[in-house]
């Protein structure tokens, strides 16, 4: 029987056609590759900004019982000390500046008072797949006596009219049902992001604005700040009504 040494220096001195008449001739069988097309690439940071290096102990329970895909990357990164918007900010660009985390799919963001439910990362990869979009949320509410849903404007009326609102959406019937709904923008307590929209669109990615800008009172947070950019360049953002995503208060311990 002919050793793998044997096989090499004969194929030193050969052709790539004529390597492979000579291992049929030692008696190795030829390799056949068959194509596939269920492999997708579901590599995902997860970012946590906090205002100090305290994360209630709920938190970080939902966090870590949060189920990732099988035989994919996934990578958590923390920041505390810096305004949200400014850390958001920090940590995306620290991500594309990474020689390999650059190279990832997804960033996937989770705020310090947020229950993510242990699904909510495979839900949220099936709907940003399956629909196209550019980012999809988790739903959650405002905390206190109202609660508005976190899921803002009507993009069917902004591509009417070219009016992009951000007013909360009414969400019953499609949570009802447990559906998908389109929006203008999403909150960033439990979303998916793809990573090629930070490349495509400059910084600052997430700026809180609450000012007087042309003699107009202006407010927005930091999220919607990059959604109304996104969306005025043709990016598409969802509410996934499957990801219940619970609110906490951290002073009181109640949960939204």
């Amino acid at each position: 029987m002919r050793s793998t040494m044997d096989l090499e220096e004969v194929a030193r001195g050969l052709e790539v056609a004529h390597v492979e008449k000579a291992q049929e001739g030692l008696g190795f069988q030829r390799a056949h590759l068959i194509a596939g097309s269920t492999y997708r690439d579901q590599s995902t940071v997860v970012i946590m900004p906090s205002r100090d290096r305290r994360i209630d102990s709920l938190v970080y329970t939902h966090l870590f019982n949060m189920v990732g895909p099988m035989n994919q990357g996934r990578h958590i990164q923390f920041c505390h000390g810096d305004e949200v918007g400014i850390a958001y900010d920090r940590m995306v660009k620290g991500i594309l500046d990474h020689p390999e985390l650059g190279k990832w799919k997804y960033i996937m963001t989770i705020e310090a008072d947020n229950l993510v439910p242990a699904d909510a990362q495979k839900r949220l990869l099936e709907t940003i797949e399956q629909g196209q979009w550019d980012a999809v949320s988790g739903l959650y509410f405002t905390k206190g006596e109202i609660n508005m849903p976190m899921a803002y404007g009507d993009p069917a009326k902004f591509e009417a009219t070219g009016e992009l609102d951000f007013k909360p959406r009414d969400v019953a019937s499609a949570l009802a049902a447990g559906q998908v709904m389109p929006v203008n923008g999403i909150a960033m307590g439990c979303a998916l992001w793809r990573m090629q929209m930070f490349r495509d669109i400059p910084p600052p990615w997430f700026v809180t604005v609450n000012d007087v800008i042309d003699g107009q009172a202006m407010g927005f947070t930091q999220d919607l700040y990059f959604c109304r950019n996104a969306r005025m360049r043709g990016r598409r953002f969802a509410v996934d009504m499957r990801v219940k995503v619970g609110h906490l208060d951290l002073a009181t311990g109640t949960v939204y």
